[in-house]
C-alpha cells in the first residue's frame, strides 16, 4: 500500500453521515466495508468493538481510526465518514470525533496493518485535510481531499 486512497472505495465513504453515537459510527461503518466486500458485518463489528475495549482510537483533533484484523481479507481496507455531530470517542485531547476512518486488515497481517495505520494516522493528522474533509458533502469531494492530501509536498512561496 503506497497511499491511503488504495484503501477507499466510493462505496467505503459516507461524507454526511448521522450517527449519533460511537456504537453506531462503528456498526455503520461495519455494515459499508461488509456490503462492498461481502464480509460478515457482525464479524466486522465485534473485532472492532473488542479492539475499542482495549483502548481509545480517538487520536485527537476530531479523528478516530478504529481498526481491527478480520480473517478473509486478502489487503487492508477502510471506510470513511464525516459525521454531521461529533461523538465520543473518548479521544486523548477529549474533543468528540466527526471523521472517523475505519481499517480493517487481513488476520495475518502483522506488519503491513501496522504500516496501513500509521499511513492513516500520518495523513489525518494533516490540518489542511482535515479541514478539507469537513467541508466535503459528497464522496467526489472526499476523494479529492485525500488525493490532494497525498500529494507530495510543495514548497510554499
Amino acid at each position: 500500500m503506497t497511499d491511503v486512497l488504495d484503501l477507499l472505495r466510493p462505496e467505503t465513504i459516507s461524507p454526511r453521515a448521522k450517527w449519533g453515537s460511537r456504537k453506531l459510527a462503528i456498526s455503520e461503518l461495519s455494515e459499508i466495508i461488509a456490503e462492498a466486500l461481502n464480509l460478515d458485518a457482525n464479524e466486522i463489528f465485534s473485532a472492532v468493538m473488542e479492539r475499542e475495549r482495549l483502548g481509545s482510537t480517538g487520536v485527537g483533533e476530531g479523528v478516530a481510526i478504529p481498526h481491527a484484523r478480520i480473517a478473509g481479507l486478502k489487503e487492508p481496507i477502510g471506510a470513511f465518514a464525516r459525521l454531521e455531530e461529533p461523538v465520543d470517542f473518548e479521544a486523548i485531547d477529549e474533543r468528540d470525533c466527526d471523521l472517523i476512518f475505519l481499517l480493517l486488515a487481513p488476520k495475518e497481517a502483522g506488519v503491513d496493518h501496522l504500516r496501513a495505520l500509521a499511513k492513516v494516522s500520518r495523513v489525518m493528522r494533516q490540518e489542511k485535510l482535515r479541514e478539507d474533509l469537513r467541508k466535503a458533502l459528497s464522496v467526489d469531494a472526499v476523494l479529492a481531499a485525500f488525493t490532494q492530501a497525498s500529494k507530495p509536498e510543495t514548497t510554499a512561496a
